[in-house]
């Protein structure tokens, strides 16, 4: 298989009152086009930092991130734009919806952005496909804390993204609605072949995934291809010390 995603001795540091603070430490793993992948570890172990860095939302501070091939250091904050909107969708916790937009004008988003044509059509089957065609008039502030999910799950697929990039998808979602999502979130990604990572604290979820990459203070501590046994030892050791 492609390598789609290729993380090269990454670190990310930040200077806070005199002294440096390092938030990652040589990271270093490569994911393979069309897999599942779920990074886990215990609050403040910089888990959606390196999602950033992965995604290409900042820079990382030694290392390299190659994302389809292309080496986002390398780049300007206007050419990691261009990437992410050609090869990426990104799940938020919070949603990240605009408000002053309907659920199908925020679907038409990324759409818009290329400058495409015809996206109507497209945008209205995504919201279809996620259980909201009877609510593509509404604004986020009218819609359930599901359905505005459900909608950022749809422009999350809008341009056909190579790679989706999900952070704590289901926080701010109950059980229930949680499920749903889940489950739409991996049906999606089967249809469309696209590769999946996502930060997550809730270890169901991470054992939906082929596999899971474990941190704990910054650096790689596991990382494993899922199988029942060792899912069952990765949850029992990330709940014993994950807080978030």
């Amino acid at each position: 298989m492609d390598t789609i995603l290729n993380v090269k001795n990454v670190s990310k540091t930040y200077q806070s009152a005199g002294r440096t603070l390092t938030v990652l430490d040589t990271i270093h793993f490569a994911v393979e086009a069309g897999s599942t992948v779920s990074i886990v570890g215990p609050s403040g172990s910089g888990k959606t930092t390196l999602l950033g860095l992965c995604a290409g939302l900042d820079n990382s501070s030694s290392g390299s991130v190659e994302l389809h091939g292309i080496q986002l250091e390398k780049l300007n904050e206007d050419q990691r734009a261009q990437i992410r909107n050609q090869y990426v969708g990104f799940i938020f916790q919070n949603f990240q919806l605009l408000p002053t937009l309907t659920a199908l004008e925020n679907v038409m988003v990324p759409l818009e952005l290329r400058g495409e044509k015809n996206i109507k059509p497209r945008a209205l089957d995504l919201l279809d496909k996620v259980g909201l065609s009877d609510r593509g008039h509404h604004y986020p502030a009218q819609l359930s804390g599901g359905e505005q999910q459900r909608v950022s799950l749809a422009r999350a697929f809008s341009n056909q993204p190579r790679i989706l990039f999900a952070d704590e998808p289901t926080g701010n979602l109950d059980a229930e609605t949680s499920g749903k999502i889940v489950n739409l979130i991996f049906d999606l990604n089967k249809q469309a072949g696209t590769t999946l990572i996502l930060v997550t604290h809730d270890l169901d979820l991470a054992s939906k995934t082929g596999r899971i990459i474990r941190l704990k203070g910054g650096r790689v501590v596991a990382d494993e291809t899922v199988t029942q046994k060792n899912t069952e030892y990765n949850m029992q050791n990330t709940e014993s010390e994950s807080t978030n």
